[in-house]
């Protein structure tokens, strides 16, 4: 199941991210971060998802 929520963070990481915590701060957090730029808010999923 990792394995889809780090693709989905690569495509669109608020999904993943999502798919993690719900929608808790950490989502709000990684939004904030793709739209300030996509490869900040890919690096955060991806690590959201690999901390749990």
């Amino acid at each position: 199941m990792d394995i889809i929520r780090i693709i989905l963070a690569i495509l669109l990481p608020p999904v993943g991210v999502f798919l993690q915590v719900g929608l808790g701060l950490h989502f709000w957090i990684n939004i904030l971060l793709t739209i300030l730029g996509y490869i900040p808010g890919i690096v955060h999923a991806i690590w959201i998802i690999a901390r749990r």
